[in-house]
């Protein structure tokens, strides 16, 4: 049985797990509280729980290396937005015991970094680094965490709006290098990620077949995909091709530099150029993405094939593409008011003359 002693004008405790004596301050001066604590301790130690003690040694920083462990074994692409993630949260939370990361504590937290002006998108993905890395310690053996608190997360405007209408495509195209136009038409048709464009190997292409692949593991949600290449597509891959010839420097990337000597890398003062020159004011590659998804859907192909070709793995995610404009909106009641008006034609044979027919006696 535990017991209760004073150092100073401390209470103290004395409890045993397993025959093991474990002593703890209560850093209170009154007894009542000692008590309290004691029972609550037994009362772990008669459910067969580690004693809350325990987790009062266990520290942010213990927590934090064990969740950028993970990423790291894992091998997970997202490791590098992850250590982001730790370093904010190590200028409020580093050093601080495990047991005082409470949701006050978080609340405090996410109000710091409004401060900040942190964009909310930005505060969740802490947060959700936060909360990984609490269950994380909770499923260790011995467990690390005793309970994880509740982390409440923020509203998000996550709907993407940047998008290239055909003309305005075109124009971009026209201002850009001639080495980087077949790179950004890929992008355009397929919906692809820059990575998955400028990693496409010639061995991934089937011109036979007229198909591209990205096997798995490629990808950044790790599935692969096969996409079909239209006419011009397929002779954006012949050009490649027969550059490739040109130039005798058998790299095995589809789409290179200039001299044709190494994969395409970053072209973002090409882009910025060419997106000035169009009048297109700022823009983004990953707009290429948004306005592939839109185009098809626009097409009428349906969504799961619209996912599979642009590697979108959640409906939740491929929505945020999905972007509707007033294009759309102005197509939506035009095909209503020609609905309508369907409705009120007596052309022989439509399905209003004939429900006239059906209303009317008959005759003899």
């Amino acid at each position: 049985m535990g017991h209760l002693f004073k150092r100073g004008n401390v209470y103290w405790i004395k409890y045993y797990r397993n025959g093991k004596p474990y002593r703890e301050s209560t850093k209170s001066k009154k007894e009542a509280d000692a008590k309290r604590l004691l029972k609550r301790r037994e009362g772990e130690v008669s459910e067969g729980k580690l004693p809350g003690v325990y987790f009062d040694r266990v520290r942010f920083d213990e927590l934090a290396e064990g969740f950028l462990a993970d990423y790291r074994i894992n091998g997970k692409r997202s490791l590098v937005r992850a250590e982001r993630s730790v370093q904010h949260l190590k200028t409020f939370f580093e050093g601080a015991r495990v047991t005082n990361i409470t949701s006050p504590a978080i609340q405090k937290y996410i109000e710091k970094r409004r401060e900040q002006d942190a964009a909310n998108a930005t505060i969740n993905r802490e947060l959700a680094a936060l909360k990984r890395m609490l269950n994380l310690g909770a499923r260790q053996t011995p467990p690390k965490v005793d309970r994880v608190p509740f982390i409440p997360m923020l509203q998000e405007n996550n709907v993407r709006k940047g998008f290239f209408e055909h003309g305005e495509f075109l124009a971009l195209r026209d201002a850009l290098p001639d080495h980087l136009k077949g790179f950004v038409t890929f992008g355009y048709k397929t919906g692809w990620r820059f990575s998955e464009i400028a990693g496409l190997t010639w061995n991934q292409i089937d011109l036979s077949q007229n198909t591209a692949r990205l096997e798995a593991g490629e990808t950044k949600n790790r599935e692969g995909r096969t996409v079909w290449l239209d006419d011009e597509v397929k002779a954006v891959i012949q050009e490649q091709w027969e550059q490739r010839k040109k130039t005798n420097k058998l790299i095995c990337y589809v789409f290179t530099n200039k001299d044709g000597d190494e994969r395409t890398k970053d072209f973002r003062g090409a882009w910025k150029s060419a997106c000035k020159k169009a009048g297109l004011g700022h823009r983004l590659f990953h707009d290429l993405r948004r306005t592939a998804v839109r185009n098809m859907v626009r097409a009428g192909v349906p969504e799961r094939v619209a996912m599979t070709i642009s590697g979108h793995k959640t409906r939740s995610v491929f929505e945020r593409y999905n972007i509707v404009d007033e294009k759309d909106l102005q197509l939506a009641a035009e095909r209503q008011h020609a609905y309508l008006e369907s409705r009120l034609g007596t052309k022989p044979g439509t399905i209003v003359d004939l429900d006239k027919k059906r209303s009317q006696p008959n005759e003899g």
